[in-house]
């Protein structure tokens, strides 16, 4: 905590994207960039390219996924620090609207820290984050590793 009692992240933006180029391949593959971190909340941008557009001119479900799947990763990184072996059990997704052939920015949000589990959602937005660009809903189960086995 800091000194005004709020959460600090145990790891910064810097410090995410630097892991996830080293540590999540397909993160750098598809030059998803981490614009902010903060305790239990992450932004991550996925910059628009051609090769995610899927036939009638919309962002590739798999995409998204891989976009959400990313942002609760770093949620929990935020919480509990370096443990690279924190892993998702659960990922549920619902598509709201068909995302526009532009980025995509993923929010998420942590609900629930528990010792071993971390519960989250992501809200998956069209370039602009507003309520009228929500593309996808993310629900996220983690599993976090007891401490000494997962890189803390």
């Amino acid at each position: 905590m800091n000194a005004g009692g709020a959460v600090t992240a145990r790891i910064t933006a810097e410090e995410l994207q630097a892991l996830a180029r080293d540590a999540v391949p397909i993160a750098g593959a598809m030059g998803m960039r981490v614009e902010a971190v903060s305790a239990g909340d992450v932004l991550i941008r996925v910059p628009y390219r051609a090769e995610f557009v899927r036939p009638g001119g919309t962002v590739a479900g798999p995409v998204l996924m891989a976009a959400a799947d990313f942002a609760m990763w770093g949620v929990v990184l935020s919480l509990v620090g370096r443990v690279e072996l924190a892993v998702t059990t659960n990922l549920n997704i619902n598509f709201l609207r068909r995302p526009a052939p532009e980025d995509v920015l993923a929010r998420g949000r942590i609900l629930k820290l528990g010792q071993r589990l971390a519960v989250g959602e992501v809200s998956l937005h069209g370039a602009e984050e507003s309520p009228d660009s929500l593309v996808a809903h993310v629900t996220c189960t983690y599993s976090i590793p007891p401490r000494g086995t997962g890189g803390t």
